[in-house]
Protein backbone atom coordinates (compact mmCIF):
# COMPACT_ATOMS: atom_id res chain seq x y z
CA UNK A 1 0.00 0.00 0.00
CA UNK A 2 1.52 3.36 -0.98
CA UNK A 3 1.65 6.63 1.00
CA UNK A 4 -0.88 8.17 -0.27
CA UNK A 5 -3.14 5.42 -0.11
CA UNK A 6 -2.29 4.28 3.06
CA UNK A 7 -3.06 8.32 4.25
CA UNK A 8 -6.78 8.03 2.52
CA UNK A 9 -7.48 5.53 4.60
CA UNK A 10 -5.88 7.35 7.86
CA UNK A 11 -8.57 10.47 6.59
CA UNK A 12 -11.10 8.07 6.49
CA UNK A 13 -11.00 6.08 9.62
CA UNK A 14 -10.32 8.79 11.63
CA UNK A 15 -14.19 9.96 12.37
CA UNK A 16 -15.01 6.34 13.14
CA UNK A 17 -11.99 6.20 15.41
CA UNK A 18 -13.58 9.64 17.01
CA UNK A 19 -16.72 8.11 17.23
CA UNK A 20 -15.25 4.62 19.07
CA UNK A 21 -13.51 6.76 22.15
CA UNK A 22 -16.51 8.59 22.66
CA UNK A 23 -18.74 5.94 23.02
CA UNK A 24 -15.96 4.05 25.60
CA UNK A 25 -16.03 7.45 27.09
CA UNK A 26 -19.75 7.81 27.34
CA UNK A 27 -19.80 4.32 28.62
CA UNK A 28 -17.91 4.96 31.21
CA UNK A 29 -18.94 8.04 32.25
CA UNK A 30 -22.30 6.33 32.73
CA UNK A 31 -20.70 3.69 35.10
CA UNK A 32 -20.21 0.99 32.16
CA UNK A 33 -23.59 -1.72 32.94
CA UNK A 34 -26.61 -2.61 33.93
CA UNK A 35 -29.74 0.08 35.30
CA UNK A 36 -26.97 2.78 34.87
CA UNK A 37 -26.55 2.19 31.04
CA UNK A 38 -29.93 2.25 30.49
CA UNK A 39 -31.49 4.66 32.59
CA UNK A 40 -28.21 6.90 31.28
CA UNK A 41 -29.49 5.66 27.48
CA UNK A 42 -33.12 6.79 28.48
CA UNK A 43 -32.01 9.84 29.42
CA UNK A 44 -30.01 11.31 26.71
CA UNK A 45 -30.81 9.02 23.77
CA UNK A 46 -32.82 10.31 21.17
CA UNK A 47 -35.08 12.80 20.66
CA UNK A 48 -37.15 14.88 18.44
CA UNK A 49 -35.45 17.88 16.71
CA UNK A 50 -37.96 20.45 16.05
CA UNK A 51 -38.05 24.66 15.68
CA UNK A 52 -38.71 24.94 19.60
CA UNK A 53 -38.85 22.14 22.13
CA UNK A 54 -42.82 23.16 22.22
CA UNK A 55 -42.65 22.54 18.61
CA UNK A 56 -41.19 19.07 19.22
CA UNK A 57 -43.85 18.30 22.38
CA UNK A 58 -46.67 19.16 19.90
CA UNK A 59 -45.73 16.23 17.59
CA UNK A 60 -44.67 13.69 20.23
CA UNK A 61 -48.00 14.40 21.64
CA UNK A 62 -50.40 14.14 18.28
CA UNK A 63 -48.15 10.98 16.80
CA UNK A 64 -48.27 9.51 20.43
CA UNK A 65 -51.62 9.14 20.87
CA UNK A 66 -51.96 11.18 23.42
CA UNK A 67 -55.28 12.96 22.50
CA UNK A 68 -57.09 9.29 21.89
CA UNK A 69 -57.23 9.28 25.51
CA UNK A 70 -56.83 12.76 27.09
CA UNK A 71 -59.29 14.63 24.12
CA UNK A 72 -62.68 14.68 24.03
CA UNK A 73 -64.22 13.96 20.68
CA UNK A 74 -60.63 12.34 19.15
CA UNK A 75 -61.59 8.36 19.13
CA UNK A 76 -65.06 9.48 17.82
CA UNK A 77 -63.19 10.98 14.84
CA UNK A 78 -63.77 14.66 15.71
CA UNK A 79 -61.52 17.43 14.53
CA UNK A 80 -60.42 19.54 17.85
CA UNK A 81 -59.28 22.22 18.34
CA UNK A 82 -55.74 22.54 19.76
CA UNK A 83 -56.50 24.71 21.97
CA UNK A 84 -58.87 22.35 23.53
CA UNK A 85 -56.70 19.31 23.48
CA UNK A 86 -55.50 17.25 26.33
CA UNK A 87 -58.43 18.56 28.43
CA UNK A 88 -59.55 15.13 29.94
CA UNK A 89 -62.74 12.79 29.30
CA UNK A 90 -65.32 11.98 31.90
CA UNK A 91 -65.44 8.54 30.94
CA UNK A 92 -64.03 5.88 33.13
CA UNK A 93 -61.58 2.44 31.87
CA UNK A 94 -63.05 -0.71 33.73
CA UNK A 95 -60.76 -3.51 33.96
CA UNK A 96 -59.39 -6.00 37.06
CA UNK A 97 -57.80 -2.55 38.71
CA UNK A 98 -60.64 -0.45 39.26
CA UNK A 99 -62.17 2.61 36.91
CA UNK A 100 -59.03 5.32 36.18
CA UNK A 101 -59.81 8.06 33.73
CA UNK A 102 -56.90 9.89 31.25
CA UNK A 103 -56.19 13.16 33.20
CA UNK A 104 -56.52 16.72 32.72
CA UNK A 105 -53.04 17.27 31.64
CA UNK A 106 -53.96 20.94 31.15
CA UNK A 107 -54.51 20.87 34.48
CA UNK A 108 -52.60 18.20 35.95
CA UNK A 109 -48.89 18.26 34.75
CA UNK A 110 -48.54 22.22 35.93
CA UNK A 111 -48.96 20.57 39.23
CA UNK A 112 -45.37 19.70 38.97
CA UNK A 113 -42.08 21.44 37.96
CA UNK A 114 -40.41 20.46 34.82
CA UNK A 115 -37.41 18.18 36.72
CA UNK A 116 -40.20 17.06 39.00
CA UNK A 117 -42.46 15.49 36.18
CA UNK A 118 -39.38 14.14 34.87
CA UNK A 119 -38.28 11.98 37.86
CA UNK A 120 -42.61 11.20 38.62
CA UNK A 121 -42.95 9.89 34.47
CA UNK A 122 -39.28 7.92 35.80
CA UNK A 123 -40.73 6.17 38.54
CA UNK A 124 -44.49 5.56 37.98
CA UNK A 125 -46.03 2.91 37.14
CA UNK A 126 -49.87 3.42 37.43
CA UNK A 127 -52.58 1.66 36.27
CA UNK A 128 -53.82 0.60 32.84
CA UNK A 129 -54.42 2.05 30.23
CA UNK A 130 -51.87 4.69 30.56
CA UNK A 131 -49.01 2.92 28.25
CA UNK A 132 -46.28 4.19 31.10
CA UNK A 133 -43.57 1.63 29.35
CA UNK A 134 -43.31 4.05 26.59
CA UNK A 135 -42.87 6.79 28.58
CA UNK A 136 -40.01 5.20 30.45
CA UNK A 137 -38.29 4.84 27.39
CA UNK A 138 -38.38 8.14 26.42
CA UNK A 139 -35.49 10.89 26.06
CA UNK A 140 -35.31 13.23 28.91
CA UNK A 141 -35.12 15.72 26.64
CA UNK A 142 -38.55 14.33 24.75
CA UNK A 143 -40.07 14.57 28.20
CA UNK A 144 -38.93 18.08 28.64
CA UNK A 145 -40.52 19.03 24.78
CA UNK A 146 -43.74 17.44 26.25
CA UNK A 147 -43.53 19.23 29.52
CA UNK A 148 -43.51 22.59 27.61
CA UNK A 149 -46.09 21.97 24.99
CA UNK A 150 -48.62 20.75 27.76
CA UNK A 151 -48.01 23.59 29.89
CA UNK A 152 -48.17 25.82 26.99
CA UNK A 153 -51.80 25.02 26.58
CA UNK A 154 -52.34 27.04 30.21
CA UNK A 155 -55.10 25.19 32.25
CA UNK A 156 -58.60 24.46 30.73
CA UNK A 157 -61.76 22.62 31.95
CA UNK A 158 -61.97 20.66 34.87
CA UNK A 159 -60.16 17.74 36.52
CA UNK A 160 -61.76 14.05 35.67
CA UNK A 161 -63.38 12.14 38.33
CA UNK A 162 -61.09 10.20 40.67
CA UNK A 163 -60.22 6.58 40.73
CA UNK A 164 -62.70 4.11 41.70
CA UNK A 165 -61.44 1.05 43.37
CA UNK A 166 -62.62 -2.43 41.63
CA UNK A 167 -64.97 -3.16 44.39
CA UNK A 168 -67.15 -0.17 43.51
CA UNK A 169 -69.48 0.67 40.52
CA UNK A 170 -67.94 4.11 38.71
CA UNK A 171 -71.09 7.01 38.58
CA UNK A 172 -70.11 7.95 35.23
CA UNK A 173 -70.07 5.90 31.93
CA UNK A 174 -67.58 3.43 31.44
CA UNK A 175 -65.41 1.65 28.82
CA UNK A 176 -64.78 -2.22 29.90
CA UNK A 177 -61.38 -3.47 29.31
CA UNK A 178 -62.45 -7.23 30.13
CA UNK A 179 -63.20 -10.14 27.33
CA UNK A 180 -66.35 -10.71 26.35
CA UNK A 181 -68.29 -14.09 26.04
CA UNK A 182 -70.90 -13.71 23.87
CA UNK A 183 -73.04 -17.34 23.66
CA UNK A 184 -74.42 -18.54 20.24
CA UNK A 185 -77.12 -16.10 19.51
CA UNK A 186 -77.24 -14.42 22.38
CA UNK A 187 -75.77 -11.04 23.92
CA UNK A 188 -72.40 -10.64 26.06
CA UNK A 189 -72.45 -12.94 29.19
CA UNK A 190 -71.61 -11.02 32.37
CA UNK A 191 -71.10 -7.00 32.66
CA UNK A 192 -67.79 -6.40 31.96
CA UNK A 193 -67.09 -5.16 35.58
CA UNK A 194 -64.06 -6.02 37.80
CA UNK A 195 -62.98 -9.69 37.97
CA UNK A 196 -60.32 -9.13 41.40
CA UNK A 197 -58.01 -6.22 41.88
CA UNK A 198 -54.62 -5.23 41.27
CA UNK A 199 -52.28 -3.24 42.89
CA UNK A 200 -52.07 0.57 41.36
CA UNK A 201 -47.87 0.58 41.20
CA UNK A 202 -45.74 2.21 42.99
CA UNK A 203 -46.27 6.05 41.64
CA UNK A 204 -44.27 8.62 44.46
CA UNK A 205 -46.40 11.14 46.01
CA UNK A 206 -48.60 13.35 43.65
CA UNK A 207 -49.20 17.03 44.02
CA UNK A 208 -52.73 17.65 45.31
CA UNK A 209 -55.29 17.12 42.23
CA UNK A 210 -53.00 14.79 40.64
CA UNK A 211 -53.96 11.42 42.62
CA UNK A 212 -55.77 8.65 41.15
CA UNK A 213 -55.69 9.72 37.69
CA UNK A 214 -53.32 8.44 34.60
Amino acid sequence: MGAETRGRVRAALAPVAILAITGVLGAAQLGGCGSKATAGRQQQGNHVTAASDVEAGRYLIAVGGCNDCHTPGVMQGAQVPEAQWLTGIPVGWRGPWGTTYASNLTRMVPLYDEDDWIRMVRARNGRPPMPWPSLHAMSDKDLRSMYRYITSLGPKGSDVPAFVPPDQTPATPFIALVPQVVPAGGAPAGGGGPGGSAPGGGAPRAPAGAMGRE
